[in-house]
């Protein structure tokens, strides 16, 4: 294919799956079980996209490790009891069917655990259009490139074709890590401005303005 770019590699929660206020409520009702400061609606958003550990230490830096471990187990119990509850983003399967049809290879790279993508792989029926995945207990958590530069490896598709789509600042950080390009979605867990100030290429506030402007050679 001729196209500018031959990888797409998306984010899942926030970029393909409405789950970010359901992720955000759960870890502050995981806080106040475990009798931690429960954090503010933007802090707890703010960390989304990191794995788990890295995310609760984050929100609780003085915690212990124990307390860590605690706050993480309760976050899983909030959100696995929801989490069937969740919907795609308008448009996200059909898109990708465009994507897939056009000829775009793509991928997966996400701060969700290895069972909880498969979870939702299975339970969504997005599987297939993906070549590779890589999750937070496999790399380590975003920014950090490795994510990415596995997926990149596994591809053997260069950086300058590769493109990065996610709704968060550590998406974008991301593929600045890993030398790729990015785009940003506005309609997820950070604020457009925050997104704005990493200059990805391009901003969009739904699902099938991303994919409109992919397929008419980005």
């Amino acid at each position: 294919m001729n196209a500018r770019f031959e990888l797409l590699v998306f984010d899942w929660d926030g970029t393909l799956m409405d789950s970010t206020g359901m992720i955000a409520r759960s870890i502050q009702r995981a806080f106040a079980d475990v009798g931690l400061p429960v954090p503010e609606d933007r802090e707890a958003r703010y960390v989304i996209g990191y794995g788990l550990t890295e995310a609760m230490s984050h929100l609780a830096p003085q915690a212990s490790e124990a307390q860590i471990r605690a706050v993480v187990d309760a976050y899983r119990q909030h959100f696995l009891a929801k989490d069937q509850e969740l919907q795609l983003y308008r448009g996200v399967e059909t898109g990708l069917a465009r994507l897939q049809q056009a000829g775009y290879r793509m991928a997966v790279a996400t701060g969700k655990s290895r069972a909880g993508l498969d979870r939702v792989l299975r339970a969504t029926g997005l599987g297939a259009f993906f070549e590779v995945t890589r999750t937070a207990d496999e790399a380590f958590s975003k920014p950090h490139p490795a994510m990415l530069e596995y997926i990149l490896d596994f591809t053997a598709v260069s950086p300058t074709r590769t493109l990065m789509i996610g709704d968060t600042t550590h998406d974008l950080q991301l593929a600045i890590n890993a030398g790729t390009a990015s785009v940003g979605l506005s309609y997820g867990a950070h604020a457009a401005d925050e997104l704005q100030a990493l200059a990805p290429l391009a901003m969009f506030d739904d699902f099938p303005a991303l994919v409109d402007w992919i397929l008419s050679d980005a």
